[in-house]
């Protein structure tokens, strides 16, 4: 096999102007967005707007309320990139005085920008910076190629190969897309191909059943560590804003013991369910040495990029509570250092868009959602789903709330969306029945992630792994629910008696 299949996508920073802005030709303008797409957006928030509002609400509660659900729903239709759709929710909420720019005589105004002031914010962004150095120096690509090459010789020893690589770089970078896209998709791909699997015909000797795989273990690593996936902080800070907090430790202890069985566990799963036609890999595990042997030993960007990670996983863990440094801080501290050594370059960090622009809408949604509890918002709704489990015990309504919170996910193609819309008001909701704060904000953040798994659409690498051409949209949906079942009793069975040893409820 060729050397170059084993290779990560380039990555490929977008520039200032283009070939012809250069030229100084003329730029065509153009609409940027779907008319009807960000029409329904606006009916849907003018017509929630119109409506008579509940007494226990007050016009600038029901008016942030109408903003932000007309703003959900921009995103979910994808009538502008996300950034665009929360730049415009900033705008109306600053022009209607939902959410000034400064505080009025109330003195009591979510202010528009508050949200870029947030830590949390800063921590995802920065970890998105430096997930950047793992592609670029090749460091994750070398971890997966190394566990392949030493446990590669049968299917299910490459798929806990990647497994164990995945667990590994998921602490710092906190984007499934780059793990499972950047790094894993492309060995899984080479290993599929290498045995002549490919999408149709010969899909279900290797490449169907390791597209699938390659998310399940994908989503597990997510699960496991705040700093997986953009979407956790975002749990955490919302926890907060009912009083629950949630550090980068407590977090991954939270995960560790559910994740690591669902870890063993669902790969295996897969593997009696939809099972690859091909049992035996031998070459593949003589295939990663090889590429090893061509990519030689490890250059000093790797090592120092590695004894950085290590240096950051120490503070992350016990850093906050033992020596008193923030985990944002931590976070800062590992930049400076790759900076200093010139892993990453100012220039690096600058055109790294995709960071930037989850900062921004991260921002914005973030200071969006605690509008919504500061208005009384939240309160109301969670009141509303207390009203119809109220009755039940806490164990039983928080299940439902579970479930019905998980499987919501089919609703939504962005984890964010899922999120913001519903993790506040079913936390509330959970809280009211009775649940203890910490099972009740860990269990439904933990259900954000392992949601994801879903469906090709909900996030992560899927859309890469699906767009690879394995599978059907029925194989994907269907197998993926089948283990959707297993993953449940393993995060809030195996998850629940965890914390319940750990004295958390």
């Amino acid at each position: 096999m060729a050397s170059d299949q084993f290779a990560d996508k380039p990555h490929e920073p977008q520039s200032g102007a283009t070939s012809a802005q250069a030229a100084g030709e003329a730029i065509p303008v153009k609409l940027s967005f779907k008319p009807m797409k960000l029409l329904l957006a606006v009916a849907v928030g003018l017509i929630i707007f119109i409506l008579p509002h509940p007494a226990d609400l007050d016009t600038r509660a029901w008016g942030t309320l109408a903003l932000f659900v007309a703003t959900i729903v921009g995103i979910i239709a994808k009538a502008l990139p996300m950034g665009a759709v929360t730049l415009i929710a900033l705008i109306v909420g600053a022009l209607t005085g939902l959410t000034p720019l400064s505080q009025t005589d109330e003195g009591d105004a979510v202010l528009m920008l508050s949200g870029f002031s947030n830590n949390t914010i800063w921590l995802i962004g920065i970890a998105m910076f430096l997930s950047r150095a793992v592609i670029k120096t090749g460091l994750g690509k070398r971890i997966a190629l190394f566990f392949v090459s030493k446990l590669g010789n049968r299917m299910m020893g490459v798929v806990y190969g990647l497994a164990i690589a995945d667990l590994i770089v998921g602490p710092g970078i906190p984007s499934a897309s780059a793990r499972g896209g950047g790094i894993m998709y492309p060995i899984m791909r080479s290993i599929a191909e290498a045995y002549d699997s490919k999408p149709g015909p010969t899909a279900k000797r290797a490449g169907a059943f390791l597209a699938l795989v390659v998310s399940q273990i994908d989503t597990v690593v997510c699960t496991m560590f705040l700093t997986a996936m953009a979407g956790n902080p975002l749990v955490a800070e919302l926890a907060a804003s009912q009083g629950v907090e949630i550090s980068w430790m407590t977090w991954f202890i939270g995960a560790l013991v559910p994740g690591l069985v669902a870890l063993v566990v669902l790969p295996y799963i897969l593997y009696k369910i939809y099972p690859p036609e091909l049992k035996q890999t031998p070459k593949m595990a003589q295939m990663a040495k090889d590429e090893l042997a061509r990519m030689g030993g490890m250059s000093k960007a790797e090592k120092v990029l590695g004894s950085t990670f290590i240096l950051l996983l120490f503070l992350w863990t016990v850093g906050d509570q033992v020596l008193g440094i923030n985990a944002t801080v931590s976070a800062f501290i590992g930049l400076a250092i790759l900076m200093f050594t010139s892993i990453m370059t100012w220039k690096d960090i600058v055109s790294e868009s995709t960071a930037w622009d989850t900062m921004f809408w991260f921002a914005a949604l973030v200071m969006m959602a605690n509008a919504l509890n500061a208005y009384g918002v939240i309160e109301w709704i969670s009141d509303h789903i207390v009203g119809l489990i109220g009755g039940l015990s806490w164990p039983i309504a928080f299940l439902i709330l579970i479930l019905v919170y998980f499987y919501t996910r089919y609703f939504f193609a962005s984890a964010m969306a899922h999120i913001s819309a519903m993790y506040l008001p079913f936390l509330a909701a959970a809280l009211a029945v009775g649940a203890p704060p910490l099972l009740a904000a860990l269990g439904l953040g933990y259900a954000s992630t392992a949601s994801m798994s879903l469906t090709q659409y909900a996030g992560g690498p899927g859309p890469a792994l699906y767009g690879s051409g394995y599978n059907t949209t029925g194989q994907w949906w269907g197998v993926s629910f089948l283990a959707s079942i297993p993953s449940l009793i393993i995060w809030i069975g195996i998850g629940g008696a965890w914390m319940k040893v750990l004295g958390w409820w």
